[in-house]
């Protein structure tokens, strides 16, 4: 037998537009974007969508993003190809850095230095290294820093929060999660622009301080293909499925990372593999026992749609997560353990069978002892928006001087480990990681 119960999860969207409509003049926020690709226009767009939010400047290195921001915002936008110019403007509240990777510590330091609050993209780090100085720029400035990693505002993740602490599927002893891709095009393949040159592009400053190299345009409008601007499928996409992880887990990270895979199919001039796995050892701590966490990225894997998600295996059944919710399959647990004494003598057998029927006396069956598996689904509203509802999140902590729900410390706990699948692959050796003091051997 087998019963399935379908819920739907309460958005929080109506009361947060209710809530939004009331902000006065006061609470006007005048923001600027550093960083003006896909996903920093993208995050843009979301936090003007909320009322009270003006964009009055915007940075990048190629002049034609610096034009169509004045296309699609105004002309009245300030633009500028020098972060530091932003970061002067005392119009500027807040920033997004939607930057390549390689300079997310160092804009965001800046930025935390500047009095400014600061949404960064993830992963908040290029390295590992950088986290701790990102941190303490937050402490000693005392404003806000959220990561972009959007699955810690979902409520999918609430949910599988909440399931897990109630136990739900007994005890945690496994995770796997999986995001298979069947391209590249998006974040990793980025049309070029037919009129990059060196006349509007500023090569120098994209590359900061990365190795020096003659103009090639598509290092910059591919460059998470490349270890000196990006941080591969780790911090692309496994930093993500981490965030998610320990919210729900109320983790603070693994002390354990092996990693393989490798470049099967993009052969492209890439530098970082497009088929990727890893193993992660959480250590027991007191929201939950210790489990081993398998990670997967694959870009050409025969899906016809992005696949992603997690399996959370437990003692008393197994939790689903995607996009589309969570499912919560259980089976009731076994009445005696049984036994297995065929090879046994006679004489064992009988006293092992009467010692058994003692401690497990055998009783009639009843209706009521019935216990049929159980399929549970909760499904979030058609209108919900984990992008949307991170964003939401670092305007409130914004306007209510409130601690971010991703800040310095989240957001290293979740980059370390990533980035350490990277140091493990190409290293070739099993990494550690020390969760608490946030460093990696």
């Amino acid at each position: 037998m087998s019963t399935s119960r379908r819920h739907f999860l309460k958005s929080a969207t109506a009361a947060g537009i209710v809530a939004a409509q009331k902000v006065s003049a006061n609470d006007r926020l005048q923001i600027a974007l550093i960083g003006a690709g896909g996903m920093g226009s993208g995050d843009t767009r979301y936090q003007l969508a909320f009322p009270g939010v003006a964009l009055v400047a915007v940075c990048d290195v190629y002049d034609g993003r610096l034009t169509h921001a004045k296309e699609v915002w105004g002309n009245q936008l300030f633009t500028t190809r020098d972060y530091r110019e932003i970061l002067a403007r005392k119009d500027v509240d807040a920033v997004i850095i939607a930057t390549p990777d390689h300079w997310h510590s160092r804009i965001t330091i800046a930025a935390l230095d500047a009095g400014k609050d600061v949404y960064c993209e993830k992963p908040m780090v290029h390295f590992i290294e950088e986290g701790k100085d990102v941190i303490a720029a937050q402490q000693r400035s005392g404003k806000i820093l959220q990561v972009g990693s959007q699955y810690v505002s979902s409520l999918v993740y609430q949910k599988a929060r909440e399931l897990l602490q109630a136990g739900a599927i007994g005890q945690l002893n496994m995770v796997e999660a999986w995001l298979d891709r069947n391209t590249a095009i998006g974040a990793w393949q980025y049309s070029i622009p037919p009129d990059a040159s060196p006349d509007n592009i500023d090569w120098d400053r994209f590359l900061g301080n990365a190795p020096k190299v003659p103009f090639e345009p598509v290092r910059l409008f591919r460059w998470r293909n490349y270890r000196d601007y990006g941080t591969g499928v780790a911090g692309d996409l496994f930093v993500h499925l981490l965030s998610g992880l320990h919210y729900a887990t109320r983790s603070t990270g693994p002390t354990r990372v092996m990693a393989t895979g490798g470049l099967r199919y993009w052969k492209d001039g890439r530098d970082v593999p497009d088929v990727m796995l890893a193993l992660l050892d959480y250590p027991k701590t007191e929201t939950h026992p210790d489990f081993t966490l398998a990670l997967r990225v694959n870009f050409k894997s025969g899906v016809a749609e992005e696949q992603f998600g997690f399996r959370f295996v437990g003692s008393e059944g197994v939790m689903h997560t995607s996009p589309a919710g969570v499912t919560v399959s259980t089976v009731p647990p076994e009445a005696e353990p049984g036994y297995t004494i065929g090879t046994f003598t006679k004489a064992v057998q009988d006293q092992f069978l009467a010692d058994y029927r003692r401690k497990y006396p055998k009783t009639s069956t009843t209706a009521d002892a019935l216990r049929p598996q159980k399929e549970d689904k909760y499904v979030p509203p058609e209108d919900h928006d984990a992008h949307r509802e991170h964003h939401r999140a670092f305007l409130d902590s914004v306007r209510q001087r409130k601690p971010s729900i991703e800040d310095g410390v989240f957001g290293l706990r979740a980059a370390g480990p990533a980035l350490l699948t990277n140091r493990a692959y190409f290293d070739k050796r099993i990494c550690q990681w020390d969760p608490q003091t946030m460093t990696a051997s």
